[in-house]
């Protein structure tokens, strides 16, 4: 009898304290994991759809372009080389459709008003064709490469004269690439023809306005 007497009064507090200790363990993961699933939820994802509602008008957009700060990338429009629709010519080109696209995309950025902005497309020939069906000229990099990777800030703002907007014609991927620099890393890919706006600061730092799809401009520009 005193053995058990000892065995109870030794092994039941070191059982409560094994508990608390587990259930202080779970805790802590359960809070881990919900501050991991709230930095996930609130971490964004893509830059703001400008094609939605009134969005257009009540970012700083019109006011920006008016003023000439913004960098606009647009991708180029429907390559073929990668679709079932008919060449437009070389397959490392347009397709007929991509032109078409690009002339309703270059009319939206008229509507706007381009007096007040330069145009620029990276060497490859679906971005020069686009930018040609779009203003009706082609002016391109002087390099051969795209300007891409963690340096394209830097590069566009080589070719962006003060007071002065630039549309600059280019690749999913360097549009991929400068949104994960501008802190959207999970960024949804882009679209043919889409446009991101950014504006330049005073500062000379980047702020993202928004992402407008092709196929929105007809619908918002019914507002302007």
């Amino acid at each position: 009898m005193v053995n058990d007497v000892v065995d109870l009064t030794l092994t039941k507090p070191r059982s409560r304290r094994a508990s608390i200790k587990r259930l202080r363990k779970w805790g802590a993961g359960l809070a881990a994991i919900a501050l991991l699933l709230t930095g996930f939820l609130l971490w964004p994802s893509s830059p703001r759809d400008l094609g939605i509602g009134n969005r257009l008008l009540t970012s700083q957009v019109l006011p920006s372009w008016r003023d000439g700060d913004l960098i606009v990338l647009v991708r180029h429009e429907e390559r073929c080389d990668r679709s079932a629709n008919p060449c437009f010519g070389a397959p490392e080109g347009l397709t007929v459709v991509g032109t078409q696209r690009a002339q309703a995309l270059g009319k939206a950025f008229i509507r706007l008003g381009m007096e007040g902005s330069d145009v620029l497309a990276s060497p490859a020939l679906r971005t020069a064709q686009t930018l040609q069906f779009m203003f009706g000229k082609a002016e391109l990099t002087s390099g051969q490469q795209a300007i891409c990777g963690k340096a394209m800030g830097d590069e566009l703002l080589s070719h962006k004269q003060p007071g002065r907007n630039l549309v600059f014609v280019t690749h999913s991927g360097c549009i991929a690439d400068f949104e994960s620099t501008l802190g959207f890393p999970r960024a949804a890919f882009p679209e043919y023809g889409s446009a991101l706006f950014i504006r330049v600061k005073a500062n000379g730092k980047f702020e993202t306005l928004g992402l407008m799809n092709s196929q929105a401009w007809a619908a918002v520009l019914k507002k302007l």
